[in-house]
């Protein structure tokens, strides 16, 4: 019987993310034995200190990870794909995706109605820092840190307005948003979405990476055949959009490539302080030229 490791970050997201790659390997290769090592990271280690602003996020809740995979401790890296660096590490690629899931952000609230003009809204994205000051002028935008269940802990009991969150990591750990609103800890609160028009996502959002070596065929061949070819192709625009313009999930960048048919669409938003409005951009292609498209979006934005 083969058997294959993956690695994972120790949060209960990124647990809940592994599980699911492990589901799709499970559907696709039924006698595959499937373990998971739980690796923490320097994000994992640096929750509750600031982060330095000239250092940003390359690498914060990945290398030790890829670093697991380089050595062979594990066969599979499992990333969400907004974490990894847009210039890839040598000897690794992402050999899959599973499929896209929603790409929005969330205005979380503890009361409802319109958030006040003078409001305090917490995030750790500097991107949404800056779309929330964009957007909702007279705000303050204040950062935070944790994962998922720690952020929402510090909305219930802390002073903040509001917090910003991705859709797909709610969604995943479980939360019903239909209804505009879920129950945390016996705490209901209040869920905005958050346009893409406006607070276009991280590049990656909403994707989950599965890492391997490049010189592993046997692993590339069990991730391969759970792979979902549509959102790599965009995941792989946004990652070489990001890797033109020097950016990452810790630089004030959106980044959003869909597919309609044949062809592709990638927008972005650029935020260069201290103006306020981003500059934007959008370009159309054939889905078989993506990183082409990223290179005009590229020459679009600088232009």
């Amino acid at each position: 019987m083969q058997k294959i490791i993956l690695g994972s970050r120790g949060s209960e997201l990124a647990l809940r993310q592994t599980a699911m790659v492990a589901e799709a390997l499970k559907q696709a290769w039924p006698e595959l034995e499937i373990a998971t090592e739980i690796i923490k990271t320097r994000g994992d280690n640096r929750q509750t200190e600031p982060l330095d602003p000239r250092a940003g996020r390359k690498g914060l809740f990945t290398g030790e990870i890829e670093r697991a995979l380089i050595s062979g401790e594990i066969d599979v890296a499992i990333h969400s794909a907004k974490d990894l660096p847009s210039d890839a590490t040598a000897g690794v690629e992402i050999g899959g995706v599973l499929p896209r899931a929603a790409v929005a952000d969330l205005l979380v609230q503890k009361s409802s109605g319109a958030l006040r003009a003078d409001a305090t809204v917490a995030t750790g994205s500097v991107r949404r820092q800056h779309q929330l000051q964009w957007k909702y002028p007279g705000i303050r935008a204040v950062d935070l840190r944790g994962n998922v269940p720690t952020r929402l802990r510090k909305l219930v009991s802390g002073d903040w307005d509001a917090i910003v969150l991705a859709q797909a990591g709610v969604e995943r750990l479980g939360y019903d948003l239909a209804g505009g609103s879920f129950n945390f800890e016996e705490v209901c609160l209040q869920v905005q979405m958050l346009s893409s028009d406006d607070f276009l996502p991280a590049g990656g959002q909403g994707v989950i990476a599965m890492q391997v070596r490049s010189d592993n065929e046997n692993a590339t061949t069990i991730v391969r055949a759970i792979n979902h070819a549509e959102t790599l192709l965009c995941l792989q625009a946004e990652r070489e959009f990001l890797r033109l313009l020097q950016g990452d999930c810790g630089s004030p960048v959106g980044v959003l490539a869909t597919i309609a048919g044949s062809m592709m669409t990638l927008r972005t938003q650029v935020f260069e302080p201290p103006r306020v409005e981003p500059r934007s951009a959008r370009m159309e292609g054939e889905v078989t030229s993506a990183k082409e498209l990223a290179r005009e979006l590229w020459k679009a934005i600088n232009g």
